[in-house]
């Protein structure tokens, strides 16, 4: 009977064994690991900030009166401020001062031309290609001078985080202009170089 028994337990604690074998606790979960995400595409420089700088280039003024029209060199200083969205769009407010001598033929010449304008640009890698308008004030020698407005486009390029070159296109119009009473249309094409910080 003892071997009886002895063989019974034998085999019941060799049949338990598995049961017990390993670790007691819950085996833990291999870690998810998530797929890389890939980062946003890059839209450029950022042009958020102050400006300085200025502007060489051509103007050409057509006026309502017969032989009052020239053209000629045109510069001067700018300055402003632009915002970036930091999407693809900016948009910003600035201010022109030219010096010109465009002999308009009657003893008369395009001496200065003011601006105030504003612009939205949509970003072109390190480029910003933009519209402009606003508000544009000219002065002659002999003929007063007189407000107007202004419309345009332009593309400017960061050549450094502090440096940019471009150009612009401009279209004037002055409405019964100082005391000869005509009307003024003036374009000018310039090249513009800003120092940014």
């Amino acid at each position: 009977m003892l071997k009886t028994t002895t063989a019974l337990m034998t085999a019941t604690a060799l049949m338990a064994a598995p049961a017990f074998a390993g670790n007691v606790q819950e085996p833990t979960p291999e870690p998810v690991i998530a797929a890389p995400v890939a980062p946003p595409a890059p839209v450029g420089p950022n042009w958020t900030g102050f400006y300085a700088g200025g502007q060489l280039g051509y103007g050409d003024v057509d006026t309502g009166a017969a032989g009052v029209d020239g053209d000629g060199l045109i510069g001067g200083l700018i300055a402003g401020y632009d915002y970036d969205y930091g999407n693809n769009w900016v948009v910003g407010l600035g201010l022109d001062y030219d010096f010109a001598d465009i002999d308009l033929g009657a003893a008369a010449s395009l001496e200065d031309v003011f601006r105030i304008k504003s612009r939205l640009g949509y970003k072109v890698g390190n480029g910003l290609l933009y519209g402009t308008g606003g508000y544009a004030w000219a002065d002659t020698d002999t003929l007063g001078d007189d407000n107007g407005y202004f419309f345009g486009a332009g593309y400017e390029h960061m050549i450094s985080q502090n440096l940019s070159l471009g150009g612009e296109v401009l279209y004037h119009k002055f409405d019964n202009f100082g005391t000869a009473g005509v009307d003024v249309d003036a374009t000018t094409v310039q090249a513009r170089a800003a120092f940014r910080f």
